[in-house]
Protein backbone atom coordinates (compact mmCIF):
# COMPACT_ATOMS: atom_id res chain seq x y z
CA UNK A 1 0.00 0.00 0.00
CA UNK A 2 2.77 2.10 0.63
CA UNK A 3 4.17 1.75 -2.60
CA UNK A 4 0.87 2.17 -4.50
CA UNK A 5 0.86 5.80 -2.55
CA UNK A 6 4.17 6.45 -3.62
CA UNK A 7 3.95 4.91 -7.37
CA UNK A 8 5.85 8.46 -8.89
CA UNK A 9 8.32 8.39 -6.65
CA UNK A 10 9.65 4.34 -7.17
CA UNK A 11 8.85 5.04 -11.20
CA UNK A 12 11.71 7.85 -10.96
CA UNK A 13 14.08 5.77 -8.42
CA UNK A 14 13.86 2.96 -10.99
CA UNK A 15 14.80 5.69 -13.38
CA UNK A 16 17.71 7.04 -11.19
CA UNK A 17 19.10 3.01 -10.49
CA UNK A 18 18.81 2.95 -14.93
CA UNK A 19 21.22 5.95 -14.44
CA UNK A 20 23.33 4.44 -12.25
CA UNK A 21 23.78 1.59 -14.40
CA UNK A 22 24.41 4.34 -17.35
CA UNK A 23 27.22 5.65 -15.60
CA UNK A 24 28.93 2.62 -14.42
CA UNK A 25 28.76 1.76 -18.18
CA UNK A 26 30.57 5.03 -19.52
CA UNK A 27 32.97 5.50 -16.89
CA UNK A 28 34.25 2.00 -17.42
CA UNK A 29 36.30 3.28 -20.61
CA UNK A 30 38.49 5.94 -18.96
CA UNK A 31 38.95 4.29 -15.13
CA UNK A 32 40.25 0.96 -17.58
CA UNK A 33 42.23 3.28 -19.62
CA UNK A 34 45.88 3.09 -18.37
CA UNK A 35 45.36 -1.06 -18.33
CA UNK A 36 43.06 -0.54 -21.90
CA UNK A 37 45.99 1.57 -23.70
CA UNK A 38 48.66 -0.53 -22.67
CA UNK A 39 47.13 -3.97 -23.50
CA UNK A 40 45.83 -2.04 -27.20
CA UNK A 41 48.59 0.13 -27.42
CA UNK A 42 46.12 3.44 -27.74
CA UNK A 43 47.54 6.76 -27.15
CA UNK A 44 46.01 9.46 -25.51
CA UNK A 45 45.35 11.17 -28.66
CA UNK A 46 43.23 7.69 -29.37
CA UNK A 47 41.56 8.15 -26.38
CA UNK A 48 39.92 12.04 -27.43
CA UNK A 49 39.23 10.57 -30.82
CA UNK A 50 37.14 7.85 -29.29
CA UNK A 51 35.33 10.43 -26.89
CA UNK A 52 34.57 12.63 -29.49
CA UNK A 53 33.05 9.80 -31.40
CA UNK A 54 30.98 8.74 -28.26
CA UNK A 55 29.87 12.35 -27.82
CA UNK A 56 28.85 12.57 -31.45
CA UNK A 57 27.32 9.74 -31.42
CA UNK A 58 25.58 10.84 -28.07
CA UNK A 59 24.62 13.86 -30.09
CA UNK A 60 22.66 11.86 -32.41
CA UNK A 61 21.19 9.74 -30.07
CA UNK A 62 19.97 13.25 -27.90
CA UNK A 63 17.91 14.14 -31.51
CA UNK A 64 16.55 10.52 -32.35
CA UNK A 65 15.45 9.48 -28.31
CA UNK A 66 13.65 12.94 -28.00
CA UNK A 67 10.94 12.52 -30.74
CA UNK A 68 11.56 8.34 -29.66
CA UNK A 69 10.42 8.45 -26.36
CA UNK A 70 7.08 10.83 -27.53
CA UNK A 71 6.18 8.63 -29.55
CA UNK A 72 6.60 5.22 -27.80
CA UNK A 73 6.31 6.18 -24.24
CA UNK A 74 7.99 5.92 -21.48
CA UNK A 75 7.85 2.20 -20.71
CA UNK A 76 8.78 0.91 -24.16
CA UNK A 77 11.76 3.70 -24.97
CA UNK A 78 13.32 2.66 -21.41
CA UNK A 79 13.33 -1.01 -22.10
CA UNK A 80 15.13 -0.53 -26.25
CA UNK A 81 17.39 2.04 -24.83
CA UNK A 82 18.79 0.17 -22.00
CA UNK A 83 19.27 -3.23 -23.80
CA UNK A 84 21.04 -1.47 -26.90
CA UNK A 85 23.44 -0.30 -24.36
CA UNK A 86 24.16 -2.55 -21.79
CA UNK A 87 24.53 -4.89 -25.35
CA UNK A 88 27.26 -1.68 -26.29
CA UNK A 89 29.05 -2.05 -22.99
CA UNK A 90 29.59 -5.45 -23.00
CA UNK A 91 31.30 -5.16 -26.43
CA UNK A 92 33.52 -3.41 -25.54
CA UNK A 93 35.26 -6.43 -23.88
CA UNK A 94 35.84 -8.41 -27.18
CA UNK A 95 37.47 -5.31 -29.06
CA UNK A 96 40.96 -6.07 -30.40
CA UNK A 97 41.59 -2.54 -32.52
CA UNK A 98 40.71 1.09 -32.34
CA UNK A 99 38.21 0.31 -35.18
CA UNK A 100 36.15 -1.93 -32.99
CA UNK A 101 36.81 0.18 -29.93
CA UNK A 102 34.88 3.03 -31.91
CA UNK A 103 32.25 1.34 -32.73
CA UNK A 104 30.98 -0.23 -29.70
CA UNK A 105 31.58 3.13 -28.13
CA UNK A 106 29.62 4.84 -30.65
CA UNK A 107 26.57 2.28 -30.23
CA UNK A 108 26.89 2.97 -26.12
CA UNK A 109 26.82 6.66 -26.95
CA UNK A 110 23.75 6.83 -29.33
CA UNK A 111 21.85 4.36 -27.13
CA UNK A 112 22.04 5.71 -23.74
CA UNK A 113 20.98 9.86 -24.59
CA UNK A 114 17.89 8.12 -24.56
CA UNK A 115 18.27 7.86 -20.95
CA UNK A 116 18.24 11.96 -20.43
CA UNK A 117 14.83 13.06 -22.55
CA UNK A 118 12.97 9.85 -21.18
CA UNK A 119 13.66 11.04 -17.88
CA UNK A 120 12.44 14.31 -18.36
CA UNK A 121 9.48 12.80 -19.95
CA UNK A 122 8.75 10.67 -17.25
CA UNK A 123 9.20 13.56 -14.48
CA UNK A 124 6.49 15.92 -16.86
CA UNK A 125 4.09 12.85 -17.03
CA UNK A 126 4.06 11.91 -13.24
CA UNK A 127 4.89 15.06 -11.21
CA UNK A 128 3.43 17.80 -10.47
CA UNK A 129 5.16 21.06 -10.88
CA UNK A 130 6.34 21.36 -7.23
CA UNK A 131 8.08 18.14 -7.09
CA UNK A 132 9.52 18.00 -10.78
CA UNK A 133 13.14 19.58 -9.45
CA UNK A 134 13.21 16.79 -6.79
CA UNK A 135 12.26 14.11 -8.66
CA UNK A 136 14.89 15.78 -11.82
CA UNK A 137 17.16 15.64 -8.44
CA UNK A 138 16.78 11.97 -7.55
CA UNK A 139 16.98 10.76 -11.56
CA UNK A 140 20.47 12.96 -11.27
CA UNK A 141 21.55 11.57 -8.51
CA UNK A 142 21.68 8.32 -10.02
CA UNK A 143 24.25 9.80 -12.28
CA UNK A 144 26.66 11.51 -9.47
CA UNK A 145 25.87 7.86 -7.50
CA UNK A 146 27.20 5.97 -11.10
CA UNK A 147 29.95 8.45 -11.16
CA UNK A 148 30.75 7.35 -7.28
CA UNK A 149 30.19 4.33 -7.11
CA UNK A 150 31.49 3.48 -10.81
CA UNK A 151 35.72 3.82 -9.91
CA UNK A 152 35.88 1.91 -6.84
CA UNK A 153 33.19 -0.71 -8.38
CA UNK A 154 35.14 -0.97 -12.35
CA UNK A 155 38.39 -1.08 -10.34
CA UNK A 156 37.57 -3.85 -7.74
CA UNK A 157 36.30 -6.20 -11.51
CA UNK A 158 39.55 -5.08 -13.24
CA UNK A 159 41.71 -6.00 -10.37
CA UNK A 160 39.52 -9.18 -9.84
CA UNK A 161 38.23 -10.09 -13.65
CA UNK A 162 40.54 -8.21 -15.85
CA UNK A 163 39.12 -5.42 -18.14
CA UNK A 164 37.39 -7.22 -20.43
CA UNK A 165 35.34 -9.75 -17.97
CA UNK A 166 34.53 -6.35 -16.15
CA UNK A 167 32.57 -4.74 -19.42
CA UNK A 168 30.52 -7.84 -19.92
CA UNK A 169 30.00 -8.01 -16.27
CA UNK A 170 28.41 -4.74 -16.23
CA UNK A 171 26.75 -4.81 -19.63
CA UNK A 172 24.66 -7.69 -18.02
CA UNK A 173 23.21 -5.07 -15.31
CA UNK A 174 20.85 -2.95 -17.50
CA UNK A 175 19.54 -6.45 -18.76
CA UNK A 176 18.88 -7.03 -14.97
CA UNK A 177 17.05 -3.27 -14.59
CA UNK A 178 14.25 -4.21 -17.38
CA UNK A 179 12.77 -6.79 -15.06
CA UNK A 180 11.74 -4.79 -12.37
CA UNK A 181 10.82 -1.65 -15.18
CA UNK A 182 8.41 -3.54 -17.48
CA UNK A 183 6.60 -4.69 -14.03
CA UNK A 184 6.32 -1.16 -12.53
CA UNK A 185 6.03 1.40 -15.64
CA UNK A 186 2.60 -0.12 -16.93
CA UNK A 187 1.04 2.74 -17.93
CA UNK A 188 0.59 6.37 -17.65
CA UNK A 189 -0.57 7.86 -13.99
CA UNK A 190 -4.26 8.27 -15.69
CA UNK A 191 -5.03 4.25 -15.80
CA UNK A 192 -2.08 2.56 -13.76
CA UNK A 193 -3.53 -0.31 -11.93
CA UNK A 194 -1.33 0.17 -9.03
CA UNK A 195 -2.12 3.74 -8.58
CA UNK A 196 -4.25 4.93 -5.78
CA UNK A 197 -7.14 7.90 -6.61
CA UNK A 198 -5.54 10.46 -4.36
CA UNK A 199 -2.21 10.19 -6.31
CA UNK A 200 -3.89 10.51 -9.55
CA UNK A 201 -5.72 13.23 -8.50
CA UNK A 202 -2.33 15.14 -7.10
CA UNK A 203 -0.68 14.20 -10.47
CA UNK A 204 -3.59 15.45 -13.03
CA UNK A 205 -5.20 18.21 -11.12
CA UNK A 206 -1.57 19.66 -11.06
CA UNK A 207 -1.32 19.01 -15.04
CA UNK A 208 -4.39 20.78 -15.33
CA UNK A 209 -3.71 23.56 -13.13
CA UNK A 210 -0.35 24.47 -15.34
CA UNK A 211 -2.68 24.27 -18.80
CA UNK A 212 -2.25 20.95 -19.45
CA UNK A 213 -4.88 18.31 -20.73
CA UNK A 214 -5.35 15.64 -18.83
CA UNK A 215 -5.81 13.82 -21.80
CA UNK A 216 -1.99 14.06 -22.37
CA UNK A 217 -1.37 11.97 -19.53
CA UNK A 218 -3.20 8.77 -20.48
CA UNK A 219 -1.66 6.03 -22.26
CA UNK A 220 -1.96 5.72 -25.58
CA UNK A 221 -3.23 9.24 -26.49
CA UNK A 222 -2.76 10.08 -29.93
CA UNK A 223 -4.88 13.16 -30.05
CA UNK A 224 -1.41 15.79 -29.77
CA UNK A 225 0.89 14.86 -31.56
CA UNK A 226 3.15 17.84 -30.14
CA UNK A 227 5.70 20.21 -31.38
CA UNK A 228 8.48 18.62 -33.96
CA UNK A 229 11.73 20.34 -34.61
CA UNK A 230 10.65 23.10 -36.43
CA UNK A 231 8.51 24.11 -34.51
CA UNK A 232 10.08 23.69 -31.43
CA UNK A 233 12.90 25.88 -32.64
CA UNK A 234 10.45 29.05 -33.18
CA UNK A 235 10.02 29.77 -29.31
CA UNK A 236 12.74 31.77 -27.69
CA UNK A 237 12.17 29.16 -24.77
CA UNK A 238 13.17 26.87 -26.53
CA UNK A 239 16.77 28.60 -27.73
CA UNK A 240 16.67 29.67 -23.52
CA UNK A 241 17.55 26.27 -22.58
CA UNK A 242 19.55 25.30 -26.08
CA UNK A 243 22.20 27.99 -25.14
CA UNK A 244 21.93 27.79 -21.19
CA UNK A 245 22.67 23.84 -22.25
CA UNK A 246 25.10 24.62 -24.65
CA UNK A 247 28.10 25.97 -22.22
CA UNK A 248 26.82 25.02 -19.35
CA UNK A 249 26.62 20.78 -19.57
CA UNK A 250 30.10 20.53 -20.74
CA UNK A 251 31.59 21.31 -16.73
CA UNK A 252 30.24 17.88 -15.88
CA UNK A 253 31.67 16.15 -19.10
CA UNK A 254 34.92 17.73 -18.08
CA UNK A 255 34.98 15.19 -14.91
CA UNK A 256 33.49 12.23 -16.60
CA UNK A 257 35.76 12.32 -19.52
CA UNK A 258 38.67 13.39 -17.99
CA UNK A 259 38.77 12.98 -13.94
CA UNK A 260 40.78 9.69 -14.30
CA UNK A 261 43.42 11.16 -16.57
CA UNK A 262 43.69 13.77 -14.88
CA UNK A 263 44.74 12.29 -11.92
CA UNK A 264 47.03 9.66 -13.65
CA UNK A 265 48.80 12.54 -15.73
CA UNK A 266 48.79 15.32 -12.64
CA UNK A 267 49.21 12.82 -9.17
CA UNK A 268 50.45 9.70 -11.13
CA UNK A 269 48.06 7.50 -10.28
CA UNK A 270 47.31 3.97 -11.53
CA UNK A 271 43.87 2.23 -11.71
CA UNK A 272 43.75 1.26 -8.20
CA UNK A 273 44.46 4.91 -6.88
CA UNK A 274 42.02 6.31 -9.43
CA UNK A 275 39.65 4.22 -7.59
CA UNK A 276 40.00 5.48 -4.40
CA UNK A 277 40.33 8.71 -5.11
CA UNK A 278 38.07 9.72 -8.42
CA UNK A 279 34.93 8.92 -7.00
CA UNK A 280 35.41 11.97 -4.16
CA UNK A 281 33.75 14.54 -6.81
CA UNK A 282 30.82 13.27 -7.68
CA UNK A 283 29.86 12.81 -3.75
CA UNK A 284 29.21 16.27 -3.93
CA UNK A 285 27.10 15.91 -7.31
CA UNK A 286 24.81 13.43 -5.08
CA UNK A 287 24.11 16.30 -2.41
CA UNK A 288 23.32 19.05 -5.16
CA UNK A 289 21.35 16.63 -7.10
CA UNK A 290 18.90 16.21 -3.64
CA UNK A 291 19.77 19.68 -2.38
CA UNK A 292 18.96 21.62 -5.24
CA UNK A 293 15.54 19.62 -6.40
CA UNK A 294 14.49 20.02 -2.87
CA UNK A 295 15.12 23.71 -2.66
CA UNK A 296 12.95 24.98 -5.53
CA UNK A 297 10.41 22.57 -4.73
CA UNK A 298 10.67 23.66 -0.74
CA UNK A 299 10.34 27.82 -2.00
CA UNK A 300 7.16 27.03 -4.34
CA UNK A 301 5.80 25.41 -0.82
CA UNK A 302 6.27 28.17 0.49
CA UNK A 303 4.38 30.41 -2.39
CA UNK A 304 7.01 31.28 -4.64
CA UNK A 305 6.46 31.48 -8.58
CA UNK A 306 7.76 28.64 -10.36
CA UNK A 307 9.87 31.44 -11.86
CA UNK A 308 11.24 33.16 -8.73
CA UNK A 309 12.43 29.92 -7.32
CA UNK A 310 14.23 28.40 -10.52
CA UNK A 311 16.27 31.60 -11.32
CA UNK A 312 17.05 31.57 -7.72
CA UNK A 313 18.04 28.00 -7.42
CA UNK A 314 20.26 28.24 -10.70
CA UNK A 315 22.00 31.22 -9.65
CA UNK A 316 22.91 29.53 -6.49
CA UNK A 317 24.24 27.07 -8.19
CA UNK A 318 26.28 28.83 -10.51
CA UNK A 319 28.01 31.08 -7.72
CA UNK A 320 29.08 27.13 -6.11
CA UNK A 321 31.16 26.21 -8.82
CA UNK A 322 33.14 29.59 -9.39
CA UNK A 323 35.69 29.19 -6.07
CA UNK A 324 35.72 25.35 -6.47
CA UNK A 325 36.98 25.44 -9.89
CA UNK A 326 39.36 28.13 -9.00
CA UNK A 327 41.15 26.22 -6.29
CA UNK A 328 40.83 23.29 -8.44
CA UNK A 329 43.28 25.28 -10.99
CA UNK A 330 46.04 25.43 -8.46
CA UNK A 331 45.45 22.44 -5.69
CA UNK A 332 48.73 20.98 -5.27
CA UNK A 333 47.58 18.07 -3.54
CA UNK A 334 45.15 15.07 -4.54
CA UNK A 335 42.77 15.69 -2.22
CA UNK A 336 42.62 19.65 -1.90
CA UNK A 337 42.01 19.14 -5.98
CA UNK A 338 38.91 16.08 -5.47
CA UNK A 339 37.47 18.42 -2.79
CA UNK A 340 37.22 21.31 -4.66
CA UNK A 341 36.37 19.52 -7.49
CA UNK A 342 33.15 18.11 -5.44
CA UNK A 343 32.04 21.94 -4.51
CA UNK A 344 31.61 22.76 -8.68
CA UNK A 345 29.95 19.50 -9.33
CA UNK A 346 27.66 20.35 -6.27
CA UNK A 347 26.84 23.58 -7.66
CA UNK A 348 26.64 22.12 -10.99
CA UNK A 349 23.83 19.75 -9.97
CA UNK A 350 22.39 22.39 -8.15
CA UNK A 351 22.13 24.06 -11.34
CA UNK A 352 21.41 21.32 -14.07
CA UNK A 353 18.23 19.60 -11.80
CA UNK A 354 16.22 23.25 -12.68
CA UNK A 355 17.51 23.88 -15.97
CA UNK A 356 16.68 20.20 -17.08
CA UNK A 357 13.04 20.73 -15.62
CA UNK A 358 12.37 23.71 -18.12
CA UNK A 359 11.23 21.55 -20.53
CA UNK A 360 8.21 20.56 -18.40
CA UNK A 361 8.08 23.78 -16.95
CA UNK A 362 7.26 25.49 -20.25
CA UNK A 363 5.69 22.73 -22.55
CA UNK A 364 3.18 19.85 -22.02
CA UNK A 365 2.53 16.27 -23.24
CA UNK A 366 3.98 15.39 -26.48
CA UNK A 367 6.64 18.15 -27.24
CA UNK A 368 8.20 17.64 -23.70
CA UNK A 369 10.82 14.84 -24.82
CA UNK A 370 11.18 16.44 -28.18
CA UNK A 371 12.26 19.71 -26.63
CA UNK A 372 14.62 17.74 -24.45
CA UNK A 373 16.25 16.16 -27.25
CA UNK A 374 17.10 19.26 -29.11
CA UNK A 375 18.65 20.65 -25.59
CA UNK A 376 20.35 17.73 -24.94
CA UNK A 377 22.17 17.44 -28.35
CA UNK A 378 22.94 21.23 -27.63
CA UNK A 379 24.68 19.73 -24.79
CA UNK A 380 26.44 17.45 -26.45
CA UNK A 381 28.08 19.86 -28.83
CA UNK A 382 29.15 22.02 -26.06
CA UNK A 383 30.83 19.00 -24.84
CA UNK A 384 32.15 18.37 -28.35
CA UNK A 385 34.10 21.88 -28.10
CA UNK A 386 34.82 22.24 -24.92
CA UNK A 387 35.70 19.23 -23.15
CA UNK A 388 36.58 16.50 -26.08
CA UNK A 389 38.26 19.53 -28.69
CA UNK A 390 40.02 21.67 -26.01
CA UNK A 391 40.91 19.49 -23.39
CA UNK A 392 43.80 18.16 -24.95
CA UNK A 393 45.17 21.25 -26.24
CA UNK A 394 44.85 23.01 -23.09
CA UNK A 395 46.20 19.95 -20.72
CA UNK A 396 49.52 19.57 -22.98
CA UNK A 397 50.64 22.57 -20.94
CA UNK A 398 49.00 22.37 -17.76
CA UNK A 399 45.16 21.53 -16.28
CA UNK A 400 45.07 25.30 -14.84
CA UNK A 401 43.61 26.93 -18.08
CA UNK A 402 41.25 24.00 -18.48
CA UNK A 403 39.68 24.82 -14.65
CA UNK A 404 39.75 28.27 -15.95
CA UNK A 405 37.35 27.98 -18.75
CA UNK A 406 34.51 26.63 -16.33
CA UNK A 407 34.72 29.86 -14.60
CA UNK A 408 33.80 31.64 -17.78
CA UNK A 409 31.06 29.19 -19.27
CA UNK A 410 28.92 28.99 -16.24
CA UNK A 411 27.97 32.73 -15.64
CA UNK A 412 27.40 32.85 -20.00
CA UNK A 413 25.01 30.00 -19.36
CA UNK A 414 22.79 31.42 -16.98
CA UNK A 415 22.84 34.85 -18.30
CA UNK A 416 22.00 33.31 -21.70
CA UNK A 417 18.98 31.51 -20.10
CA UNK A 418 17.45 34.56 -18.44
CA UNK A 419 18.03 36.35 -21.45
CA UNK A 420 15.75 34.15 -24.05
CA UNK A 421 14.07 32.38 -21.13
CA UNK A 422 12.02 34.95 -20.04
CA UNK A 423 9.26 34.49 -17.46
CA UNK A 424 9.33 30.82 -16.66
CA UNK A 425 5.71 29.71 -17.22
CA UNK A 426 3.62 27.47 -19.23
CA UNK A 427 3.15 28.50 -23.02
CA UNK A 428 -0.17 28.87 -24.47
CA UNK A 429 0.98 26.84 -28.01
CA UNK A 430 -2.76 27.72 -29.20
CA UNK A 431 -1.86 31.35 -28.89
Amino acid sequence: MVLRARLRWLIISLIGVATVINYIDRASLSVMWPAISRDTHLTKEAYATIIAFFMIAYALGQAFSGRFFDRVGTRIGFVCTIAVWSTAAALHGLVRSMSGLLMARGLLGFSEAGNWPGATKAVAEWFPRHERALAQGIFNAGASLGAVVSAPVIALLYLWLGWRATFAVIGALGFLWIIPWWCVARSGPGSHPWITREERALILEGASEEGASIEENLPNNTSSPGLNWRQALAYRQTWAIILSRFFIDPVWWLFVNWLPIYLAERFGFDVKQIGMFAWVPYLGAVIGSLVGGWYSGHKMSQGWSVDRARKQAIVIGGVMTLPGFILAAFAGKPWVAVLAMALVLCGFQVMINNIQTLPGDFYSGKSVGTVAGISGMSAVLGVLLFSTWLVPAMSRISYIPVFLMGVALVPVGIALLFRFGGTIRRIDLAA
